[in-house]
């Protein structure tokens, strides 16, 4: 610090004299009289620097930094109403930009000082362990004027930290105020530290900081208002119950806590009381409350609650009811039965009241639980669905409020008989002789009572009804013998049963022949279709009584096709079965069968109907190929296009479904030297007999051990390996080397996507093997011509030998043995080819350890057999061209494409020079160039400037346009989803039918050992310009929670999107697959829970993931979108849109795909991509492709959008982004964006301002959405015919029987920020709707009302008074009492008891009327406001409910709109540091038309928001 003085005069007393004279007119240089401290504080937290200066002139202060003077939003200085000097603020602080010297420069005409002060500025994480903490900061207090305030705060630190405390931003000066004002030092905290203030007056009134200090640091507490009001008379109350105790219902020997709260001035004193004890000890008497603590309670009584003050003593009583359980009802008795009821009564057995019985009942002897029917009111009731002539048990149990008591005695009863429901069984018959037949049969399989007899008809005319027949009865037995019968005819008979109650059904035609001697009828004649030409038939012969004459002879069949009217017939000797052959395929024929012998033909069986199946699905059924843990099968189609897949059936049980196109199937996880038998049906038939067998042994295994890899690949690619000893005596016809090159990942890594030779099809090896027809030059040709990474033989031998150098450039049996290519990794294996059985058999050795070819700038291999070229040039001409158009269609196909992708290739395509003029990096453009389907040639990209007429003529004719577009999005190819299908596989899909395609699903590492450890239902989804930019999944399932969190980890993604919730109509949508808090371990991978932020719309929560065996960590985010509903699609997309801004805010662009997941993981997930792949497009481009798009992905996931309605949503989203643009705005940039609002736009005579609300009206609310405020019974009940609540987000009452529209009330429920339906807008009550008002409150459970109009405004009412001003007031059911008033600066705030009478239940409502808003326009000020909007939260928290907070003004959409706005982008603001008024108020504008109704309020939305940067008030935190 510098100060510059004058020097003394040593001279002769006269001149001294003169010198003094001088100096007293002289000025006086200036000097500090309080200099800034240096200061330590926390980033987000605030700095001050005090600096006063004296001196004659008033020196005038100014504050620099780095030697200029300071400005900034967030440097503020506050001068001392004296003009001694000034405060420097600095808030919030910013590390390290803030950290620098500060100078406080003092300067007068007298001369001029400098003082200095260092700031440091640290991080939460940095700050020292002894750094100062706030543990209770100042609260908002109001104290009328000459009383006394106290502002309490509480901090903590090492050392204890000194508290000093600011006012209105400068230091409380506590020394010269005649002690009035003053820090208390002694006490316990927060006592200690407190400001006094004696004699309030108004000048105390203002906004309160206490601060704590210690040599770490500064910490400043939340800022809190204290307002100093005129003295009031003081009210004397006398006391009352707030909350009286409640009556409560509990078991023997339970707990149960009775409250009391007593209210009063002064407050009373509360006791209880049992009779005349007192229960609440009179030296330890609360205030205010009592709670009576019960426990172990065998007895009813009644408590009484006394309160008592000077002013009067008030009793109040609780009864305590002990109930027990039910008794056991009587024992039932059965009053009445029929066939299929039971009708019980009984007595209740209970003197107390019953809720309602439950009755029990199961069949007699049964183990079986018994069944219940409850609810039962009465003591008398009927069990219906019995079975007839049944015996069962019931019984009867009591249920009261306490539970369900024990069950009565047991009660036996029968239902009645009925007639019998099925014929008599097993009717058979043979003649006695030529006139007399016996007939015999069994019991009826359902008799439904005793049967009392049996009525035998017959005939020789069945064209008779058979009320014409003949007929005997029988009783006591099961047969007849009838006589009197016409020799050599044929007789028809027919039995029936009956019981008491009526007759039976008839059995069916048995006939028989009036012969001796000719057999009866076959019995249990029926058949089967054994292929589509054969059917074979089965009955059980007729037993034959007397000589041989009378024995069988042979058979009979007559049969014929349906649409024939010949009849066939064909003779066969004895047997129980026959094979008809040369039958017609997919026909009809009905068959009947007869015995013969000596003695002639016997009576034929009834017709029998059989079908025969279609033509062969398949042919050909072979095994082509035998190993020792897999069998490759194959087979031919003839049909072109099968809608129906195949199932192969094997081993015990086993089964594998197979696509209806291929004709091959490698099974695998067979045994060795195993025979296995393989059936192969076509599924949706394989009862009609479609299927062919094979049966095959699998190979023995002869190669037990693993090839071993001896030296390091050499310059030349070459590597010695040491081969496997062959242990068989059985016949070897030769042996192959075959190499395999390894796939390499993402990461660079290499992954064998197998864990044994046996699971790979070997299918181009075996044809490589058995092609002899290819000259072998061609066939080195073609070997030496495969680069890509296949498996190949490298060598051929007839006995192994034991050591071979892979890639020494030689021919071995006809197999070139290639040099292995630098960079790529090879494992290998020895084949062994069998003579064991007529079918192909191998014998795989184990995959050797992987090999790396790492040598340096390998030779160009050059052909050894040159000479050849001359004879195969044209043939190799020739074959080069088919090998280029087969390479042209394999690009095209995606399926090889794709699987080079999901392997981790991101490279682009090669292009020609009509693709570089498109982006041939787009996904969708290259589909469009290399794969267009014909629904994408008919629907090309579409200009952004036309999608609004695009969509518009799409929604034309009930969206007649939309639905055929939507019908026509189709791949144009066929996929294959083997993985999907594996038995191991299949419980880790959600869905059966949604499967992941083999050529795009992702591929996870291998666990050793675990089968099927690659697989999870995931596919990889291409974005704009970007492939794999996504991952569709479904909703993860308990068991495949290891397999989702090892993709994340593998995949290095660092955002999950979740479209669901966990269960949507009582059904898991997805299972729960992080941790609610702290850790849980998944499979490899450990996930923290970090942080979890719920918001009205969506949830962000942030995990830490480890992974077992790496001390890597990552930060994963997890946004899951709350507000997709149940039925359909979000009504509005703004806020899925307000959804994706934030996730894609927050995604690296190093990162991974981005996980999508749903429920079955296509649909919602389908909207998702395509909306964020197409707003991505719209930055780069004049179009947009959704049809494309849509078209691509399909073709990596099955049904990505699912229906019809999604695929008009994601059109509604794209406009709505296209429309609206982005408004959301950083908060340190909005004072930069309101300049630019606030000018005239170019080319327009409007600022940005009113082009920006402009937009915002042209979403018209169509008609239909407004459905009960338009009816006549509601419509007197709208302050304005304009202004009324949407259908789907009105707020419903509850409907008063016979009282039309008594749901209705014009309000509206509104989502915060963080909550959903967190407000209630709705209009000035009139004075028809106040009673409906306090039911809304009420039924709502709001407590908190905010009133943004006085009663009347320019002349006009502008809101009826629907509260009462000095007594209580009833509406209705409502009791509304009035508590207390209190009138603050800006607003006034009224407290009501309001009681429901029905019930007597009370609650408190605080309704805060805001009065500073002007009649006309807007506040100038916005701070006032959001002072009022942070108080009305602040009390929310403190007192409020959970219901929402209502709001009015007189529409319930103009100042109620602004109020929601600004409360939401407030707290947004603080939150993300963004600011979006444009996007808050068109969210708002869904939920209820014309929110924020003019410009003006439009701008101080605005306005107001920047006020809240440059304040630091105290809602914000």
């Amino acid at each position: 610090m510098h100060v510059s003085t004058y020097p003394m005069m040593h001279s002769c007393p006269g001149l001294l004299l003169l010198s003094f004279l001088f100096l007293a007119d002289a000025d006086t240089p200036p000097r500090f009289t309080r200099t800034p401290e240096d200061q330590t504080g926390v980033q987000g937290g605030v700095a001050s620097f005090v600096c006063q200066a004296a001196g004659d002139p008033q020196p005038k202060i100014v504050w620099n930094k780095k030697g200029k003077k300071v400005s900034n939003q967030r440097f503020e200085v506050i001068e001392f109403d004296d003009g001694s000097g000034s405060v420097l603020r600095i808030q919030p602080l910013r590390t390290p930009r803030d950290e620098a010297v500060y100078e406080c420069h003092a300067s007068s005409s007298a001369g001029e000082i400098t003082a200095t002060a260092r700031l440091t500025v640290l991080r939460e994480d940095q700050l020292p362990s002894g750094f100062p903490t706030i543990d209770m900061g100042p609260q908002l207090k109001v104290v009328e004027r000459s009383r006394t305030a106290t502002m309490l705060c509480a901090a903590s630190g090492n050392p204890d930290p000194e508290i000093t405390w600011f006012k209105d931003f400068l230091p409380v000066n506590t020394s010269n105020n005649n002690g009035r004002i003053k820090q208390l030092r002694s006490g316990g905290t927060p006592i200690r530290g407190a400001l006094q203030i004696e004699m309030s007056e108004e000048s105390d009134q203002g906004k309160y900081e206490c601060v704590a200090t210690n040599r770490d640091g500064t910490r400043y507490s939340t800022p809190a208002n204290l307002y100093v009001r005129e003295l009031r008379e003081v009210r004397r109350v006398p006391p009352r119950f707030s909350i009286p105790p409640a009556d409560s219902e509990i078991m023997p020997g339970g707990n149960v806590n009775i409250t009391c709260v007593a209210v009063g001035s002064p407050m009373p004193y509360v006791k209880w009381m049992l009779g005349a004890e007192d229960l609440t000890p009179e030296d330890d008497m609360p205030i205010g409350r009592n709670v009576l603590e019960l426990t172990d309670v065998r007895q009813s009584n009644n408590y009484t609650c006394v309160a008592m003050s000077t002013l009067g003593v008030i009793e109040a009583v609780a009864q305590i009811i002990v109930k027990a359980l039910p008794k056991a009802p009587g024992m039932p008795v059965v009053t009445e039965r029929t066939a299929t009821s039971i009708t019980l009564t009984w007595d209740s057995g209970n003197p107390e009241p019953v809720s309602y019985y439950i009755i029990q009942h199961r069949a007699k002897g049964s183990e079986d639980p018994y069944k219940e029917i409850d609810g039962i009111a009465t003591t008398r009731y009927s069990v219906g669905g019995l079975s007839p002539y049944s015996h069962y048990d019931f019984r009867v149990a009591a249920v009261n409020t306490i539970g369900q008591g024990p069950s009565s005695e047991v009660v036996e009863a029968r239902t009645a008989e009925q007639a019998p429901s099925s014929p008599p069984r097993q009717v058979i018959g043979r003649m006695l002789s030529a006139t007399t037949a016996m007939i015999h049969w069994d019991e009826p399989e359902e008799p439904n009572g005793q049967v009392v007899g049996y009525r035998v008809y017959y005939t020789s005319d069945n064209s008779l009804p058979v009320n014409q027949w003949e007929k005997q009865m029988v009783r006591g037995s099961s047969f007849i013998t009838i006589q009197d019968l016409t020799p050599n005819k044929t007789y028809y008979i027919r039995v029936l049963a009956f019981t008491s109650v009526g007759d039976g059904p008839l059995s069916q035609d048995l006939q028989i022949i009036a012969k001796t001697g000719v057999p009866s009828q076959p019995l249990d004649f029926k058949g089967e279709a054994k292929s589509e030409t054969s059917i074979l038939l089965s009955w059980v012969a007729p037993t034959t009584q007397g000589g041989p004459d009378n024995q069988i002879t042979g058979y009979e069949l007559v049969y014929r096709r349906a649409d024939d009217t010949e009849e066939k017939k064909v003779s066969f000797e004895p047997a129980t079965s026959y094979l008809l052959k040369n039958l017609k395929p997919f026909s009809t024929y009905t068959f009947q069968l007869a015995a013969k012998s000596k003695n002639g033909i016997g009576a034929y069986t009834n017709e029998v109907s059989i079908d025969t199946p279609q033509t062969l699905f398949a042919t050909n059924f072979r095994v082509k190929a035998s190993m020792k843990n897999s069998v490759l099968l194959s087979w031919e189609i003839r049909d072109k296009n099968p809608v129906q897949p195949f199932t192969i059936l094997y081993g015990k049980g086993q089964s594998v479904e197979v696509d209806g196109k291929q004709t091959q199937k490698l099974i695998t996880g067979l045994e060795p030297d195993t025979q296995y038998s393989f059936l192969l049906t076509n599924r949706a038939n394989s009862a009609g007999g479609l299927q062919h067998r094979v049966t095959t042994t699998t190979a023995p295994d002869i190669l037990k051990t693993k090839p071993i890899v001896v030296g390091k690949t050499n310059a030349d690619g070459m590597v010695t390996v040491q081969l496997p000893t062959v242990q068989t005596t059985a016949k070897v016809r030769g042996y192959f080397v075959v190499v395999v090159p390894l796939k390499k990942q993402r990461g660079g890594k290499f992954l064998n996507p197998w864990e044994d030779p046996d699971q790979m099809n070997l299918d181009e090896l075996l044809r490589e093997i058995n092609r002899t027809s290819v000259s072998r030059a061609l066939r080195i040709r073609r070997q030496a011509s495969q680069s890509d990474p296949r498996a190949y033989v490298t060598a051929h031998f007839k006995t192994l030998p034991i050591e071979f150098t892979l890639g020494d450039g030689r021919n071995y049996g006809d197999f070139r043995n290639r040099p292995l290519q630098n960079g790529q990794d090879y494992v290998f294996f020895v084949l062994a080819l069998l003579d064991l059985s007529e079918n192909t058999m191998y014998s795989t050795s184990p995959y050797s350890d992987p090999v790396t070819s790492s040598y340096v700038d390998p030779q160009p291999i050059v052909d050894e057999e040159e000479g050849l070229l001359w004879v195969v040039g044209p043939v190799l001409a020739v074959i080069f061209i088919v090998c280029i158009v087969i390479a042209i269609l394999l690009f095209k196909s995606k399926p090889d494409r794709k699987r080079a992708e999901a392997e981790g290739r991101k490279g682009s395509f090669p292009c020609s020079k009509a693709m570089s003029s498109h982006h041939p990096t787009d996904p969708v453009e290259l589909r469009r160039i290399n794969f267009q389907t014909p629904g994408m040639a008919s629907h090309p990209p579409v200009p952004i400037s036309e999608l609004a007429d695009h969509i518009e003529r799409l929604k034309a004719n009930d969206n007649l346009k939309f639905s055929q577009e939507y019908e026509s999005v189709d791949p144009g190819q066929q996929f294959t989803w083997e993985n999907s299908n594996l038995e191991v596989n299949k419980p880790k899909n959600r869905y059966a039918n949604v499967i992941a395609y083999d050529h795009s699903r992702v591929i996870l590492s291998s666990i050793e050992g675990v089968l099927g450890s690659d697989y999870i239902n995931a596919n990889y989804i291409d974005g704009y310009r970007r492939q794999n930019a996504y991952i569709a999944t479904q909703g993860a399932l308990p068991e495949t929670f290891g397999d989702f969190w090892r993709m994340v980890w593998e995949q290095h993604t660092a955002n999950i999107i979740m479209m669901t919730k966990l269960e949507e109509k009582s059904r898991v949508k997805c299972d729960q697959y992080w941790p609610t808090r702290g850790t849980e371990t998944y499979g490899l991978i450990q996930v923290t829970l970090l942080d979890t932020v719920e918001l009205a719309t969506y949830s962000v929560r942030t995990f830490a993931l480890y992974k077992s065996g790496s001390n890597e960590k990552r930060e994963v985010r997890h946004f899951q979108f709350t507000a997709w509903p149940d039925h359909g699609v979000p009504e509005h997309p703004t806020p899925f849109l307000a959804f994706l801004r934030r996730v894609k805010a927050c995604n690296p662009p190093d990162a991974g795909p981005m996980v999508v997941h749903c429920s079955a993981g296509v649909g919602r997930t389908g909207c998702f991509i395509v909306i964020d792949a197409m707003t991505e497009r719209i930055k780069h481009e004049k179009t947009i492709d959704i049809y494309g798009h849509v078209t691509l992905m399909r073709s990596e996931r099955n049904y990505m959008v699912q229906t019809e309605d999604q695929y008009i949503f994601i059109h509604d989203a794209l406009l709505e982004a296209v429309t609206c643009g982005n408004t959301e705005v950083p908060a340190r940039n909005l004072y930069s964006y309101i300049q630019r609002l606030t000018q005239i736009e170019p080319g327009e005579n409007v600022t940005g301002m009113e082009l920006e609300f402009k937009r915002l009206a042209s979403a018209k609310a169509h008609t239909s959405r407004f459905v009960s405020a338009n009816l006549p019974c509601n419509k007197f009940k709208n302050r304005l015919v304009n202004i009324m609540p949407y259908e789907t987000t009105r707020v419903c009452l509850q409907p008063i029987r016979g009282v039309e529209g008594s749901d209705y009330i014009n309000a509206s429920f509104i989502d915060g920020y963080r909550q959903q339906k967190a407000y209630i807008a709705t209009q000035g009550p009139l004075a028809e709707t106040t009673e409906d008002y306090w039911r809304m409150l009420w039924e709502h459970n709001s407590t908190i009302v905010v009133m943004l109009t006085k009663l009347r405004e320019m002349g006009r009412e502008k809101c009826h008074q629907y509260w009462p001003a000095e007594r209580s007031a009833r509406y209705q059911y409502f009791v509304v009492d009035p508590m207390a008033e209190y009138n603050m600066p800006q607003y006034i705030l009224r407290e009501f008891k309001v009681t429901d009478a029905r019930d007597g239940q009370s609650r408190t409502v605080r309704q805060f009327q805001f009065t500073d808003w002007p009649e006309q326009g807007v506040p100038k000020s916005g701070e006032g406001f959001i002072d009022f909007i942070g108080q009305v939260h602040k009390t929310k928290e403190q007192f409020g409910q959970d219901g929402p907070i209502t709001v009015h003004c007189s529409a319930g959409v103009g100042r109620t709109g602004v109020f929601i706005t600004l409360s939401i982008v407030l707290e947004r603001m603080r939150y993300e540091g963004v600011v979006d008024i444009f996007q808050t108020v068109k969210m708002l504008r869904t939920q209820r038309p014309a929110t924020v109704q003019t410009e003006d309020q439009y701008q101080f939305c605005y306005r107001a928001s920047l006020e809240y940067l440059g304040s630091f008030d105290h809602y914000a935190t």
